[in-house]
């Protein structure tokens, strides 16, 4: 099957909300789970498709990753648990329509996987799994089953496609945006007017920068406290400084071309993307197809293309070079 979208690893670490040890019973590798609701239906087996919605954080609550945040369900080919208690473990547990938290035992896993402890205090990861649908592989044949799962990511698709306008404005309207509109659809907002020139195609934009899913995510910064705030602080990124984008030679996406152009140095700009000006049909890695994305921009500094020497002229012809 192809790995058509953001997929949910051994690694991923989920959970909803505060839930009673109480309520938790043991399982598997130092495993509890509680399971929220239960529609009967054939349990997930190793190599079914599965799309769910999945929260991911610590035991107090502290949210690492989710899928209602980037508004977008993830997708997941069913394996072979690595060993009893793990995340392929839980989800043999559920069936289509079940929901369950689960917390999964820090311990174990760094024990079964030698992978080093996360850096967060506590014994589990919890995972909170909501089951949209599951496509069992069963006996289908490799071709049948991959178009049965192309078709229903394709529904999918069409429906985050469609959802797009309507997530763009409540984003406007929750966050209290007056934003201006080009004729290409990008749409943005500026928190404080720069000074000086716009850029011209070929000049560098020294830009800081954070970049957000519409339902508050953050998933890249140049920003050192924003990136720790989203938990996608990397310290191979150190120093966190501001980044240098040539204008308009296709350097970025397209909402990044046109949104960085209309701002004048120090700027501060919020720039709201549709699909179509950000990834697109296709996304990238970590962002859905159709999904729109939100940029908290400052302008650091404008950095004007060098001008090219001018052509020197031929010297003209005299009598003792002139071609006879």
């Amino acid at each position: 099957m192809k790995r058509t979208s953001l997929i949910l690893g051994l690694a991923a670490l989920t959970g909803l909300g505060a839930t009673s040890c109480q309520s938790f019973k043991d399982g598997a590798g130092g495993m509890q789970y509680k399971i929220v609701k239960e529609e009967g239906k054939t349990k997930i087996k190793e190599g079914d498709f599965i799309s769910l919605g999945a929260v991911i954080s610590t035991e107090n609550d502290s949210v690492l990753n989710s899928s209602y945040e980037m508004e977008q369900p993830f997708y997941l080919a069913a394996q072979k648990s690595m060993y009893p208690g793990d995340i392929f473990t839980a989800l043999s547990m559920l069936g289509e329509g079940d929901s369950a938290v689960f917390r999964l035992n820090i311990d174990t896993m760094v024990a079964k996987t030698g992978q080093p402890r996360p850096p967060f205090k506590g014994q589990y990861i919890v995972h909170t799994f909501k089951i949209n649908k599951v496509i069992p592989k069963g006996t289908l044949t490799d071709s049948v089953f991959n178009q049965e799962v192309e078709k229903y990511i394709a529904q999918d698709r069409e429906k985050a496609k469609n959802a797009e306008a309507g997530k763009i404005e409540n984003y406007i309207k929750k966050n209290d945006l007056e934003v201006k509109t080009t004729s290409s659809g990008l749409k943005y907002s500026i928190e404080k007017e720069g000074t000086g020139n716009k850029p011209n195609v070929g000049d560098t934009v020294v830009v800081h920068y954070t970049g957000k899913f519409l339902g508050g995510k953050i998933f890249d910064s140049s920003v050192k406290e924003d990136a720790k705030k989203g938990n996608v602080y990397n310290q191979m990124r150190e120093p966190y400084d501001p980044i240098r984008i040539p204008i308009g030679v296709g350097a970025v996406v397209p909402g990044w071309d046109e949104g960085l152009a209309l701002l004048s140095k120090g700027a501060k700009a919020t720039l709201v993307l549709p699909s179509k000006l950000a990834y697109g049909e296709h996304g990238s890695m970590g962002i859905q197809p159709y999904t729109p994305l939100a940029f908290t921009v400052e302008i650091v500094d404008i950095v004007p293309q060098k001008a090219k020497p001018a052509p020197t002229a031929a010297a003209p012809d005299t009598p003792a070079t002139a071609k006879k």
